[in-house]
């Protein structure tokens, strides 16, 4: 009997085991669809996931895989509406006080920047923050403090050109004066406009994240700036 069970498998195609296994595999893929669609998955953390489930074709018979797209829908860049709204709040408050070629407001994909160019808040190889450029941070600070987005997390980034610091300035290296310029910043948003402290944080990159080559005057003063960066959720579990 035996032996002729085994006949009739292997003459009646795939063995019965592999047909209950496929099907545990679906169910499974199926559980983790319905997880995504109940949850903030991190989209990396995802496409893990569908990729394993796609390195396993060849289970079910006829070997075809489904096709799964591994990249959210984003529209500019997925910054949500809250975030949109805050943009046109601040380009609104630029425009007024005739900044726009000073700072810019752009959405990357972590969130909303804000970034003052060059000596906006500093003079050359200082950290100290200038007189006039209070009154800049203070409306900042009032947009980031409103009812609509007082959950938001923020950084404060510092940058600067790559010419090394002259031997005179108090500051070793661009290391020193990228991250003081940063933590002053952050300093008077929290202890003077009251932004709670739990929600933002500073670093300071020297050169290392320019947006334009150290390769003239007008691209350095570029790679001289602070950025303010508003978080999108997604994003702030990746952060230090």
């Amino acid at each position: 009997m035996s032996r002729k069970r085994r006949q009739e498998e292997a003459s009646g195609g795939a063995p019965e085991w592999l047909t209950t296994y496929s099907d545990m595999v679906t169910l499974l893929l199926c559980f983790f669809v319905l997880l995504f669609s109940f949850s903030s998955v991190d989209a990396e953390k995802f496409k893990s996931i569908m990729r394993s489930f796609q390195g396993g074709a060849g289970v079910l018979s006829g070997g075809n895989t489904i096709d799964i797209p591994l990249n959210p829908i984003e529209d500019d860049l997925d910054v949500d509406s809250e975030l949109h709204q805050l943009m046109g709040y601040l380009e609104e408050y630029i425009e007024s006080l005739g900044l726009g070629e000073s700072i810019i407001i752009q959405p990357e994909e972590r969130g909303i920047v804000i970034r003052f160019m060059d000596n906006i808040f500093f003079d050359s190889g200082s950290a100290v923050i200038k007189q006039e450029a209070f009154e800049i941070l203070k409306s900042v600070a009032e947009l980031l403090n409103r009812e609509e987005f007082i959950n938001r997390q923020i950084k404060v980034e510092g940058h600067t050109d790559s010419d090394p610091i002259v031997k005179i300035s108090k500051f070793p290296t661009n290391w020193e004066l990228s991250a003081t310029r940063a933590t002053n910043v952050l300093r008077y948003l929290v202890e003077v406009e009251a932004i709670d402290g739990g929600r933002i944080s500073s670093s300071g990159y020297s050169f290392y994240r320019g947006i334009a080559p150290n390769d003239t005057p007008e691209n350095k003063a570029k790679n001289r700036r602070v950025d303010i960066v508003i978080l999108k959720d997604a994003y702030v579990e990746l952060e230090p």
